[in-house]
């Protein structure tokens, strides 16, 4: 019995033994088991995954860029995107060379394409690359032809008069070549209140390139009542290149004008410019344009049907004016935009430029000033007399405006309606550009002088305008206890020229004219 009882005592304890290794090992098990669930859950959030992520995006950022203080790579481009430093050294040295024609690494393919564009350029154009279309009518011949002679330089400027039958010339007349139009019967016209000859005029272009005319780059459209400032022509093309596709012209002054016919169509009496490149693309294919437009008006609007069958957008330059608009053209030649003075339109409709003169002699009158600075013609500059309350307008060649009190320059600015719409029924303020109404009271009634003489100084090295007061026309009296600008007889302008203001990025306002009055000599400063 001992024994047996001692035996089952070692057998409990072995038991309990066992029975403790168990559940020491069982604890041990779920301890592990409770671990990795809460690391599994721990790895599930992505919120861990953020704080790695900013972690190792350092040492990621370091790697590729290769480190930093001396260790760091120059900045110098690969070869494969060599001509970006090129165009940084054209940015920074005097003399600038296309990056074709610079030597190129054997690795780096020839004529790689630019990824950005070039800085723009003038183009040399000269007076001899450009080359003048004047359409003309027989009837009106006598009478337009001294419209051109105003303008025409004879043995310098290139161009053909283009008329419907032969007219009377004389030898040694100031004029270009004259021709007559190639017959347009073959081609439909429709319309059921235009002139036929708009098939002809629209032909001009491809009448003059077929001439084979050498040197040239530019065609120049216009009337027989166009006048040209010639000297801004070569300005304003020499912006473009003429071995692209370029339709350079204006709109109509008269909104209803641009509804009726388009915003982008260049109006023919204004003139308008077709590169070379383009000229030769609209005579491969222009009479068979001309036939499927029966129906339009003008030429001009043909003109522009075809350009927008190749595809050639309008490039409006603001100089160029069509002038569709009656009576006188004090308020918008007194405030011409910023732009140079390309043409000017409707001479037969309109008043003449300046008063008690002929139609014709006023343009050559504006002529011997433009001769001295073409480039500042009609170039608006505004100042004030602060001692006397005026304020002063001033269009370089043309006129002078002093008005009494002070008149902000955002509305002197404006073109003020001395002219009458071309549709005065329709809309009599409907212009496509802002105007302001003719003042109204009598104390702010502009006092005009007119540009009589031009001179140029050379001891200055400046130009000397004179201004007489226009007496004609009537000033009703005023209550106002200001000085009168009708006591002054005369205003000198005082004009240094700038015949490169117009390549120039911006150009520069008049303000370092000086006016002076004809008999206090008083010296005004804006």
């Amino acid at each position: 019995m001992g024994n047996t009882s001692s035996s089952n005592r070692l057998l409990e304890d072995y038991h309990h033994e066992k029975l403790k290794s168990l559940t020491s090992r069982n604890q041990t098990q779920i301890h592990s088991n409770s671990n990795n669930s809460s690391r599994v859950s721990f790895l599930r959030s992505p919120l861990p995954w953020l704080f790695i992520f900013l972690f190792f995006l350092p040492l990621l950022l370091i790697s590729i860029t290769g480190g930093g203080g001396s260790g760091r790579k120059s900045c110098r481009p690969s070869t494969t995107y060599r001509h970006l430093s090129l165009l940084d050294q054209t940015n920074s040295s005097s003399v600038v060379k296309d990056p074709e024609d610079v030597e190129q690494d054997d690795d780096v393919p020839p004529r790689v394409p630019s990824l950005y564009p070039r800085r723009p350029r003038m183009f040399n154009t000269t007076l001899d690359h450009i080359v003048f279309g004047i359409a003309a009518s027989s009837v009106l011949w006598e009478t337009r032809k001294e419209y051109i002679k105003s303008w025409w330089r004879p043995g310098k400027t290139r161009g053909v008069v283009w008329i419907d039958k032969r007219v009377r010339t004389y030898r040694n007349e100031p004029l270009p070549e004259i021709r007559v139009s190639q017959d347009t019967s073959r081609f439909r016209y429709t319309h059921p209140v235009g002139d036929r000859s708009a098939v002809r005029i629209s032909r001009v272009v491809t009448e003059m390139l077929r001439l084979g005319k050498k040197g040239v780059r530019w065609f120049v459209m216009g009337d027989d009542d166009t006048v040209f400032v010639v000297d801004n022509v070569v300005n304003v093309l020499s912006k473009y290149d003429h071995t692209q596709f370029y339709y350079v012209g204006s709109s109509s002054e008269a909104h209803v004008q641009n509804i009726f016919f388009s915003y982008s169509m260049a109006f023919g009496g204004g003139g308008f410019a077709i590169s070379y490149a383009l000229a030769l693309e609209l005579s491969r294919m222009q009479d068979r344009c001309i036939q499927r437009y029966p129906g339009l008006y003008g030429s001009d609007d043909r003109i522009q049907a075809c350009m927008t069958e190749l595809g050639v957008p309008l490039t409006k330059e603001p100089g160029f004016h069509q002038y569709d608009v009656y009576g006188d053209l004090l308020g918008l030649l007194g405030a011409h935009p910023v732009a140079p003075l390309v043409s000017l339109h409707h001479i037969d409709v309109v008043q003449p430029i300046f008063p008690k003169m002929k139609r014709s002699r006023a343009l050559r009158h504006l002529m011997s000033s433009a001769e001295l600075d073409s480039a500042s013609i009609f170039q608006q500059s505004i100042c004030y007399d602060q001692s006397r309350f005026w304020s002063i307008s001033v269009s370089w060649g043309f006129s002078v405006q002093i008005i009494r009190g002070i008149i902000s320059p955002r509305e002197l600015e404006m073109p003020s309606r001395t002219f009458l719409n071309w549709f005065r029924k329709a809309d009599y303020i409907g212009y496509a550009f802002n105007t302001r109404p003719v003042s109204r009271h009598p104390c702010q009634r502009p006092f005009v002088f007119y540009v009589n003489s031009a001179k140029y100084d050379k001891g200055r090295r400046q130009v000397i305008g004179y201004y007489n007061l226009d007496k004609t026309r009537r000033i009703p009296s005023c209550r106002w206890r200001l000085d009168s600008p009708g006591k002054i007889d005369s205003v000198v302008v005082l004009k240094r020229p700038d015949p490169l203001r117009w390549h120039k990025g911006i150009a520069k306002s008049e303000k370092h004219n000086d006016v002076h009055s004809g008999r206090k000599l008083r010296r005004w400063r804006d």
